[in-house]
């Protein structure tokens, strides 16, 4: 989702996390083919140390950030101003 208005999963945190967990699912898929378990389980360990160093990073201020009121109602203003010049535009 380029185009999301939140940035939802851009954070270093998010990149972070996944990464990590992504090796852990990668390491658990390996060792359940090899038939071996204690390397399945510490797949499923490094699967889930990874939700918890993305959890400790935005908790850390590396996550997606509030909008603040003033942001949101500049925000807000300025896309009344853009729809009013587009219609503006449309009746031309």
């Amino acid at each position: 989702m380029a185009g999301s208005a939140h940035g939802h999963g851009h954070t270093p945190a998010a990149w972070t996390g996944v990464t990590i967990s992504f090796i852990g699912f990668c390491v658990a898929g390996v060792f359940m083919v090899a038939a071996n378990p204690l390397g399945f389980w510490g797949g499923i360990a490094i699967t889930l140390v990874g939700g918890v160093v993305g959890y400790g990073m935005k908790a850390a201020g590396m996550g997606a950030q509030k909008e603040s009121a003033e942001r949101k109602q500049a925000r807000e203003q300025a896309g009344r101003v853009v729809a009013e010049r587009v219609a503006a535009q449309s009746t031309i």
